[in-house]
C-alpha cells in the first residue's frame, strides 16, 4: 500500500484553514506556513507547523499556495527563495487568484526546477471550503491535474480548463458575474422594497423564477438580515475586479458592466467597509440612495 501523499500548504487564512481541515480528514499528511502564526494553532498536533516557507516546502510531494495575491505569492514561494527547496517532480498548485499573466511565470520557473504546476482558483467561499464543495478551476497539463486528483476531491469539485493560466482566466469569469450578480441583487432588493413590497417576499418569489441564483440564494439573506461577516472580504472582490479589467484591456476588450461595478466596491471601500463580506455592496447602494433595504419598506409605509 503506498504511503499518503506529502502536502505543503502555504497560507492557513479565511480560506485555507476550513481547506487544510478538508486535507486532513482525507488523510493528507500536512506541513503547513503561514505569516501569522497563530492562525496555524487549530492544527497543532494534526500537522507540521512550519517556521517557514522553505521548511514547508522541503520534501513534499504537493506544494498547494492559497494566498491573497499573486504579489504575496511571489514574495512568499518565489521571492523567498522557497521555491528552490521544490523536490525535483514535485506538483505546485496555486489556489490563489492571480494574473493569468502570473500563473504562467510561475509554471516556468516551476518547471525549470524539475516541478510540474496548476494554477487552481476556488470558487465557492468559506462555506465551500467548509463543506468540500469547491469549485476548483485547473489550468496546466492533462497528466498533471491527473495527480492532483485526489487532492482535489478532497476539497471540492475540479475541472480542467485548459493550458496554464486558464484556471485563472474561468476564476476571472466567476468574479464577473458574481460581482455584477451581487449588484444587481441589491439594486432590486432595494427598489422592491422602496416600492411598498416586502424584500423577504420579494427574494423568496423570484428564488422560484428565471432570476434564481446561488447570488440571491445567499447573498441576497445575507442583505435582509444585514449579515456582513465576510466568507469573501469586499476588498477581494475589488482587487479580483480589478484584474478583470487589466485583463481585458491587454486583450482589448471594454467591459462597461464590470467596470461599473468595479467603482461601486471602489466606493464601498472608500467609505471604509474593506473587510465587509463583498455581498455588502448593498451598503454603497444605501449610501447613494440616502436609505437602508431594511428601513425602505417601514419608510413607504409609513407615508
Amino acid at each position: 500500500m503506498s504511503s499518503p501523499l506529502s502536502l505543503c500548504f502555504l497560507g492557513v487564512g479565511l480560506m485555507g484553514a476550513p481547506m487544510v481541515e478538508r486535507l486532513l480528514k482525507a488523510g493528507f499528511d500536512l506541513s503547513l506556513w503561514n505569516r501569522t502564526a497563530t492562525k496555524m494553532d487549530p492544527f497543532s498536533g494534526r500537522a507540521h507547523i512550519a517556521s517557514s516557507p522553505a521548511q514547508a516546502v522541503a520534501g513534499a510531494d504537493v506544494v498547494i499556495t492559497m494566498l491573497e495575491n499573486g504579489d504575496i505569492v511571489d514574495q512568499v514561494l518565489y521571492g523567498s527563495g522557497a521555491l528552490s527547496h521544490l523536490a525535483r517532480g514535485a506538483l505546485v498548485i496555486d489556489m490563489s487568484s492571480i494574473q493569468p499573466g502570473q500563473a504562467r511565470q510561475h509554471a516556468s520557473q516551476v518547471k525549470n526546477l524539475g516541478g510540474d504546476y496548476l494554477d487552481a482558483p476556488v470558487s465557492g467561499g468559506t462555506r465551500g471550503a467548509e463543506s468540500g464543495t469547491l469549485s476548483i478551476m485547473a489550468g496546466g497539463e492533462e497528466a498533471a491535474f491527473d495527480r492532483a486528483r485526489a487532492v482535489f476531491e478532497a476539497m471540492g469539485k475540479a475541472t480542467h480548463i485548459g493550458p496554464v493560466g486558464s484556471g485563472q482566466l474561468a476564476k476571472l469569469a466567476n468574479q464577473a458575474i458574481v460581482g455584477i450578480t451581487i449588484g444587481a441583487v441589491s439594486e432590486a432588493l432595494l427598489l422592491a422594497a422602496r416600492g411598498g413590497a416586502r424584500p423577504d417576499r420579494v427574494r423568496e418569489a423570484l428564488l422560484g423564477g428565471f432570476a434564481g441564483s446561488k447570488i440571491l440564494e445567499q447573498h441576497g439573506e445575507r442583505m435582509l438580515q444585514r449579515n456582513f461577516t465576510p466568507g469573501a472580504p469586499a476588498r477581494i472582490q475589488l482587487k479580483d475586479l480589478r484584474m478583470i479589467l487589466d485583463e481585458a484591456r491587454a486583450e482589448g476588450l471594454s467591459l462597461p458592466l464590470s467596470q461599473r461595478v468595479f467603482e461601486q466596491y471602489r466606493g464601498l471601500l472608500a467609505s471604509g467597509h474593506g473587510e465587509v463580506d463583498h455581498s455588502g455592496l448593498l451598503l454603497e447602494l444605501e449610501r447613494l440612495n440616502g436609505v437602508e433595504l431594511e428601513s425602505a419598506i417601514t419608510d413607504h409605509e409609513d407615508l
